[in-house]
C-alpha cells in the first residue's frame, strides 16, 4: 500500500490560492485516475481537482470554504502500489542545511511576535469553524477569540473567510486611530484639529413581508469588488464613434453559410470586430499597456479579453492570446470555442489570465452604447453597440443622398491617468476605420 498526497496544482502565474467549494468524494470512497475529487474556486474561475492515481480517499485535510495555497496537500489517497517520493521534498531536505542563521532567527522572531499578539490560541468551537488561514491572520493581527467570534462571516454556514478578515482588519485599523482615547488626549486643546473625512455609511435597506432576499453568489461578490476597485483606481474617460458596418453586414450574409459548411463554425460579427481591434492595438501600442505603480508596462503580446455572459447573469472574460497573429478563420474558432466553454463553465484558469485589452459586446442585449468599466490592470475596454438599420447621408461624386445603412456605436473607456483624450479617441477611430474599409468582395 502507498500513500499519495493530492496537492493543489498550479493554476496560472497570478493564482496563489483557491477556496474549496465542494468535496465530490468522501473518506472511504474509491477514486479512479483523472476523476474529480473536489471543486475549487479562485478569483478568476471555478474548476475541479482530479486525482493523479487510483485508490481510496483516506483523509481530507481541509474543509469546504477553506483557503488553500498552491502546492498544499488537500487529501491523502491510499493506493495499491508504492508512490514515488516527491522530488521537491528531497530538494527541500538538501537545501535546508544551507539556510543562514540570520534567516532562522528572523523566522523565530516572527513566531514569537505572533504568539505574543494573541495570548490564547484561536480555536474552532461547536458552533463555528475557522480555517487555518483565518487563524493565522487573527494571530498575526492580534485578534482575540472574542473578536473573531463576533465577526459576521459571509462564507458557507456563516464561516469567516479571508475577505471577511481583510475587511475587519481594515475597519479595525481605522477605528483604532479615530476612537482611541490616548490619541485624543495627545492633541492640545489649542492646536488645530484636522477633521477626518466622514466615512460613508451604508443606508439600511428595509425589507417588507413580500420581498425576496437573494444571496449574492461568490462570483458576483468578486465581480462587485473588482468593479469598485477599478473605479477607485482608474480615472475613467469615454470616447464614442459611430461606425458604418453596411459592407460587413452584407458580406457576412453572403459568406456565412459557405463558411459554416467549410469550417464547421458559425461566423458571427464578434471575430470581425476583434480582428479590427487587434490591428488597431498594433497601430497604437500605448493602448496595450498596464500600470504598475509609477511605471508603465508596455506589453509585447496583444491578448484580447472577450467578455462573455454566463447563464447565471455574471460575466467572465476569456482571453484570446496573441490575437493579432490570427486570421479571421482562426479568430472565429477561438471566439466560438471560448464562448461555448465559458457558458459550460469549462474554462481553465490560464484562459482567463494575461489579457491586455478587453472587448465587450453590449449590443447583444440590445444596448445602443455603453460605458464599460476597465478590467484592471488594463487601461482600456471597448463596448460594441447594437447594429441598427438607420437613414444616413451618403456622399457620392454625383452629390449627397439619403440611404439605408447599418451603423453601430463604439464606446471606448480608457484610463486617463496614462491615456490622454487624443490617444483614446484616435484608437477607437482607427477601429471604426478598419471596419468601414471592409472589402465586400473579400474571400475567406
Amino acid at each position: 500500500m502507498g500513500k499519495f498526497e493530492l496537492k493543489l496544482p498550479k493554476m496560472g502565474e497570478s493564482v496563489a490560492e483557491a477556496t474549496i467549494t465542494n468535496w465530490l468524494k468522501e473518506v472511504g470512497d474509491t477514486i479512479e485516475m483523472d476523476e474529480a475529487v473536489l471543486e475549487i474556486a479562485t478569483d478568476k474561475v471555478d474548476s475541479e481537482v482530479p486525482s493523479e492515481v487510483e485508490g481510496v480517499l483516506v483523509e481530507k485535510l481541509f474543509n469546504e470554504e477553506d483557503v488553500v495555497q498552491v502546492g498544499q496537500t488537500l487529501a491523502i489517497i491510499e493506493t495499491e502500489g508504492e508512490v514515488a517520493a516527491d522530488s521537491s521534498e528531497e530538494k527541500t531536505t538538501e537545501v535546508a542545511p544551507e539556510v543562514s542563521d540570520k534567516v532562522v532567527s528572523q523566522v523565530e522572531e516572527a513566531v514569537v511576535k505572533a504568539k505574543e499578539a494573541v495570548q490564547t490560541p484561536i480555536e474552532s468551537n461547536g458552533e463555528r469553524f475557522y480555517s487555518p488561514l483565518v487563524k493565522n491572520m487573527a494571530a498575526a493581527e492580534g485578534i482575540s477569540q472574542g473578536e473573531l467570534d463576533a465577526i459576521q462571516g459571509t462564507g458557507k454556514e456563516g464561516r469567516v473567510t479571508k475577505n471577511d478578515m481583510l475587511a475587519y482588519i481594515e475597519n479595525r485599523g481605522k477605528q483604532s486611530v479615530t476612537n482611541t482615547p490616548a490619541s485624543t488626549a495627545a492633541v492640545s486643546p489649542s492646536a488645530p484639529v484636522e477633521k477626518a473625512a466622514p466615512s460613508k455609511k451604508q443606508v439600511p435597506v428595509s425589507v417588507n413581508g413580500g420581498d425576496e432576499i437573494i444571496e449574492m453568489t461568490r462570483m458576483g461578490k468578486l465581480i462587485a469588488h473588482h468593479m469598485i476597485d477599478s473605479v477607485t483606481t482608474s480615472a475613467h474617460v469615454q470616447s464614442f464613434v459611430e461606425c458604418d458596418v453596411t459592407n460587413i453586414w452584407n458580406w457576412r450574409n453572403r459568406v456565412k453559410n459557405a463558411f459554416e459548411k467549410r469550417e464547421g463554425e458559425k461566423l458571427t460579427f464578434t471575430p470581425i470586430f476583434m480582428e479590427a481591434v487587434a490591428k488597431a492595438l498594433r497601430d497604437f501600442p500605448m493602448m496595450n499597456i498596464q500600470v504598475d505603480g509609477d511605471r508603465i508596462i508596455k506589453k509585447k503580446d496583444i491578448n484580447l479579453g472577450m467578455a462573455a455572459a454566463l447563464p447565471d447573469g455574471n460575466l467572465i472574460v476569456p482571453v484570446i492570446k496573441k490575437a493579432d497573429q490570427l486570421n479571421l478563420v482562426g479568430m472565429s474558432k477561438a471566439v466560438n470555442d471560448l464562448a461555448n466553454r465559458a457558458r459550460n463553465n469549462q474554462l481553465k484558469p490560464d484562459e482567463i489570465q494575461g489579457g491586455t485589452y478587453t472587448v465587450t459586446n453590449v449590443g447583444t442585449f440590445g444596448s445602443v452604447m455603453g460605458t464599460p468599466i476597465i478590467n484592471q490592470p488594463q487601461v482600456g475596454i471597448l463596448a460594441l453597440g447594437a447594429i441598427r438599420k438607420v437613414p444616413a447621408v451618403i456622399e457620392t461624386p454625383d452629390g449627397d443622398f439619403i440611404g439605408i445603412r447599418y451603423k453601430m456605436f463604439l464606446s471606448h473607456s480608457y484610463d486617463h491617468r496614462v491615456v490622454n483624450g487624443a490617444l483614446g479617441g484616435q484608437f477607437v477611430k482607427q477601429v471604426a476605420d478598419y471596419l468601414e474599409a471592409w472589402d465586400p468582395k473579400r474571400e475567406i
